[in-house]
């Protein structure tokens, strides 16, 4: 199983987004996402958040909050584990990303973007709530199939 993190980091009311259109054979092209990646040998989710971060946007996160775990199952690619965390404070500036374009986006309008559906469900959990969660988001190629919250809730 895959293990990844991924971060919605506000400012003034905006999540730094990324649009993924840089990166070859990427399962998200196109799709606006937050910002995360892989674990890498002996990393914690935490080191694995804080390196992705600065990795991907040269900002380093100084005060960040573990809000859940989304299950990916998937007819196309691995079963991956994300560790989700919402950043509120960071030191540095921004570069250039290589796997896409760095964009601020106003919260009432990240729902309006290409997301994937399942990142739909979970969103609003975060906009809206700072309650811990889970989900399993099922998907037939781009398809999203089930969607279940803290094992027991079907959002579709």
């Amino acid at each position: 199983m895959l293990a990844t993190t991924l971060c919605y980091i506000e400012k003034d009311g905006q999540y730094l987004m990324l649009h993924r259109t840089k990166k070859e054979h990427d399962l998200n092209e196109g799709k606006w996402i937050g910002i995360g990646g892989k674990f890498e040998e002996k990393e914690s989710p935490e080191e694995c958040l804080l390196r992705e971060v600065w990795e991907e946007t040269g900002l380093t996160l100084t005060d960040y909050t573990f809000r859940g775990v989304v299950t990916f199952v998937s007819d196309q690619w691995e079963t991956e584990q994300m560790f989700l965390y919402t950043a509120s404070a960071f030191t540095g500036e921004m570069i250039e990303c290589n796997e896409g374009d760095l964009k601020w986006v106003s919260k009432a309008q990240v729902m309006e973007l290409n997301l994937w559906e399942g990142d739909k469900l979970f969103l609003p959990l975060l906009m809206e709530s700072e309650e811990f969660f889970t989900m399993k988001l099922s998907y037939e190629g781009d398809l999203l199939v089930e969607a279940v919250k803290d094992g027991k809730e079907n959002l579709l």
